[in-house]
């Protein structure tokens, strides 16, 4: 297809030989659903131990916009009656994508808010910016909070991008790009994903059994505000935890029979359980839209949106596990069950190939109609299929690949990053792995959850991810219903630093199925009848947001912080 040629943008001369893209279906679909309330915006933060100069990293940054051209883009304005969206290559900055956020208390604050509620233009290239927050007296202050921040953290980077132009693993690559200018080092070799061979497709492409696919997911239940209060909420909140990354028991020389992914599948599905049980709410299938993402992660990687998003339905196979799952403390057994139905789903979803976001996306971006139209359709057709959106989006970067060395100014310590969260979904977990540490972000929208309740949801999180890494093995016997101490807070010294390229933690799925579905629980009858009531109090260290500006809070509070 042919996209007639306009100006670069409004008021920019077009560069010679600039080059345009017509949007892919993802990018276009993003683009007619674009609010002012809920910006469309994939923050990533890297925490580093040292200081930057700010010429050099400039200069890095530079040099790695560079190198990934197809960053360098701006969307080509143009009028409702036009066939398609375009992307304009203009093959350098239109402006200083770099911000030096400054230091003082509240500067990473201030730059976490600004990354939820102020996205980059599409209009301006790139559709992204990055903030750079400088030390204050050995640390970066306040946030984030003293007992999870590396010791002698000295800068963070902030990087922000407009979520129709790219996604969260494009930013982490230009990011590593930016970190192998300004040391000076060549890239390493990054090991490729090992993804399963199965000629079989998940049961309708989801990942569920046909019972789950028939009945809607259920939804995020909301807090305790008026709904009137709530309607008129706008932005997104944010709360992000340094965590253990969770055990993954395996019988003796075998493979362990799940992932870290799927055991994040499984305790946001307990956690939205949990919550809802204790908001009254009935129980029901938990639908989970999960990214994959195929690309090559070195240097020649793709940039864009380039995952593939799928969505995997976490109802119990057998619903007398409900109650043993929803409990104050879930049944280690039960859980397992679990476990093991979502590991065989994943594997089944990683290895089918289709379009990132189905036909349906496909027929609603055919350019037969004026965009003015398809985008009247499109809005149209996402209110209507809103009872059926997935209930939460969980996304998991995995162990981070590159080794982010930025040299006087050290290897990143911490790399946390987030997803858009806009309704009717609402809530969106976002993790990465560094340094054996997972790194995760819940982020809501404050149309659904206030902070407070953000905050609650969030001690759920902990809860119901230290459950699932209890979990016994296939032909093991269940472990106690204890709390593990490998979840227990960061130590103040925070994660150890990453040395070099590391393999995908998903890199195992696929290599031992570990579903045994004839496996009989005898103890199963007996711990249902002993099952807790579902949403049952959590610790009273349950992370809580600020009240008020400047307040004081006591040291268990300072362990996660929404922004």
């Amino acid at each position: 297809m042919t996209v007639p040629r306009t100006d670069a943008g409004r008021g920019k001369p077009a560069p010679p030989g600039g080059g345009l893209i017509p949007f892919p279906a993802v990018d276009e679909v993003s683009r007619h659903c674009l609010s002012a309330d809920e910006p469309e915006s994939v923050h990533l933060e890297v925490h580093l131990p040292g200081r930057l100069d700010p010429a050099r990293l400039r200069d890095a940054f530079g040099q790695a916009l560079l190198a990934h051209p197809r960053v360098l883009v701006r969307e080509v304005p143009g009028r409702g009656h036009r066939r398609s969206y375009a992307w304009e290559l203009t093959g350098e900055p239109d402006g200083d994508p770099v911000d030096f956020a400054g230091r003082g208390p509240g500067a990473l604050a201030r730059a976490r808010a600004r990354a939820l509620a102020d996205c980059p233009p599409l209009t301006v290239s790139p559709p992204m910016r990055l903030d750079v927050v400088e030390a204050v007296g050995g640390t970066a202050a306040p946030e984030p909070p003293d007992d999870i921040r590396p010791a002698g953290t000295g800068t963070v980077l902030l990087l922000t991008a407009h979520h129709t132009a790219l996604d969260a693993p494009s930013a982490l690559r230009v990011l590593a790009t930016t970190a192998e200018r300004y040391s000076g080092t060549p890239a390493r070799p990054i090991p490729g994903r090992i993804r399963p061979d199965r000629p079989d497709p998940a049961p309708g492409g989801s990942g569920g059994t046909g019972r789950a696919l028939r009945t809607r997911p259920v939804r995020v239940a909301p807090d305790a505000r008026p709904a009137p209060v709530r309607a008129r909420a706008a932005g997104n909140g944010m709360l992000q935890a340094d965590l253990p990354v969770p055990r993954r028991a395996a019988p003796a020389g075998s493979v362990p029979p799940w992932t870290v992914n799927d055991q994040l599948l499984a305790a946001a599905a307990l956690t939205v359980g949990r919550w809802n049980a204790s908001r009254g709410r009935p129980p029901g299938p938990v639908r989970i839209t999960m990214p994959v993402d195929d690309r090559p992660r070195g240097t020649e990687m793709p940039m864009g949106n380039g995952t593939r998003l799928v969505e995997v339905a976490m109802a119990a196979e057998d619903p007398r596990d409900t109650d043993l799952l929803l409990g104050e403390r879930p049944d280690p057994a039960a859980v397992a069950r679990l476990l093991r139905t979502t590991a065989r789903r994943t594997r089944d979803l990683k290895a089918t190939r289709g379009s990132p976001w189905g036909a349906g996306a496909g027929l609603l971006t055919v350019p037969l109609l004026p965009v003015g139209i398809r985008g009247v359709l499109t809005r149209g057709a996402r209110r209507a299929a809103a009872p059926w959106t997935s209930t939460v989006l969980v996304t998991n970067l995995g162990r981070v690949p590159y080794g982010l060395d930025f040299g006087d100014g050290g290897r990143a310590t911490a790399v946390w990053f987030s997803a858009p969260a806009r309704m009717p979904r609402g809530l969106s977990v976002a993790a990465a792995s560094t340094g054996g540490r997972l790194h995760v972000t819940l982020r809501w929208s404050r149309a659904l959850l206030g902070d407070a309740a953000g905050a609650d949801l969030a001690g759920l999180f902990r809860e119901a991810l230290s459950a699932v890494s209890l979990a016994p093995p296939p032909h093991s016997a269940p472990a106690a219903p204890a709390l593990s101490p490998d979840l227990a807070p960061a130590r103040p010294d925070g994660p150890a630093r990453s040395d070099g390229p590391q393999t995908d933690p998903d890199a195992t799925a696929g290599a031992v199925d570990g579903a045994v579905d004839g496996e009989a629980d005898a103890r199963a009858p007996a711990a249902r009848d002993r099952a807790r009531s579902p949403g049952g109090p959590h610790p009273r260290d349950t992370p809580r947001p600020d009240t008020a500006p400047g307040a004081a809070h006591p040291t268990r509070d300072h362990r996660e912080r929404p922004s």
